[in-house]
């Protein structure tokens, strides 16, 4: 009996790492390849005209994805007189190059630049696929030490931006111009945000994650619930396309500032009970009420922890 029993383990064992190596495969033959039979419809993708030349790709996929062709954050274009800017090249060269063949559907205008809202893997692995065509990247602050320190195990050939910006900045295509201004919360100073003034429409990254629980574990709560507060003052009257989730207005930037007012509440009164760790995630694992139809829920878990650190034991 214990015979038959190391033998199921073992061959238990050598499934599950065929498995984990069959899927890893997967997604790295994703990255290095383009995929000639990937559109907008199978990698979850919508493509939503914002303002006059000015479009969204809103992804409509659940994290983590099943499969590694469905786009996991939204994209934008902005086309101007004298070419186009790129947000966000998804998680990969496949995806990347599906983007840059729908710019190639709307306008003959060439694409100039490729902007990172932020070093995340979903918004930056696609930047191989603007590196081969000779399109300059364009991120923020340490952006290019965060990607190789972080981004390496998913992608060991990752492609950092080849412009850093360090203050707000202009790109003019030909007469428009695209506003990009820092912002903080989500990502350790690499966060940027874009608006074009003629559209009214503003880009977000990751610093809006619209009916979608936002990812945390790498943020600053407060700085985020800040930078919320700017965006709503600075672009009232804004079309918002967020990181992850539909397109919308200013009442999106305060449904997440209020959700993390909520979790800002929730913390400061586990302080007042002295609760532990495991006594919070044990006691508030469900997602709550108000957002039980948002997709993301495996990052809810993530919430509480740094919550719990950043706010109830005030470790920031």
């Amino acid at each position: 009996m214990n015979r038959l029993r190391h033998w199921i383990v073992l061959w238990l064992v050598t499934l599950v790492t065929f498995v984990g190596a069959i899927s890893w495969h997967g997604y790295s033959q994703a990255q290095s390849s383009p995929n000639a039979n990937l559109t907008l419809e199978t990698a979850g993708l919508t493509l939503e005209e914002l303002g006059s030349g000015v479009y969204g790709l809103i992804a409509s996929t659940d994290f983590p994805p099943q499969n590694p062709n469905a786009a996991i954050c939204n994209g934008g274009i902005v086309i101007g007189t004298d070419g186009v800017l790129v947000i966000d090249p998804f998680q990969n060269a496949a995806l990347a190059n599906l983007l840059f063949s729908t710019v190639e559907d709307l306008t003959d205008q060439p694409i100039r630049y490729v902007l990172n809202t932020h070093y995340h893997f979903d918004h930056t692995g696609g930047n191989r696929a603007a590196k081969a065509r000779g399109i300059l990247i364009v991120g923020r602050g340490p952006i290019r030490e965060f990607m190789i320190e972080r981004n390496k195990e998913r992608d060991p050939d990752l492609t950092p931006p080849n412009l850093v910006l360090n203050s707000e900045s202009t790109i003019w295509l030909g007469d428009r111009q695209v506003q990009l201004a820092e912002v903080e919360g989500h990502s350790g100073g690499t966060d940027l945000v874009a608006y074009v003034p003629d559209a009214k429409v503003l880009f977000t990254g990751d610093i809006l994650f619209h009916q979608r629980i936002p990812y945390v574990s790498d943020g600053d709560i407060r700085k985020w619930q800040s930078s919320l507060s700017q965006l709503i003052a600075n672009y009232p009257d804004a079309r918002v396309l967020p990181g992850h989730g539909p397109i919308t207005d200013r009442r999106g930037l305060e449904s997440l500032k209020g959700y993390f007012d909520n979790l800002e509440r929730l913390a400061l009164s586990w302080q007042q009970q002295s609760l532990t760790q495991a006594q919070v995630l044990a006691r508030f694992a469900e997602v709550p009420a108000p957002y039980k139809d948002y997709k993301f829920h495996g990052l809810y878990q993530g919430n509480l922890e740094t919550a719990y650190q950043q706010i109830t034991l005030g470790e920031n």
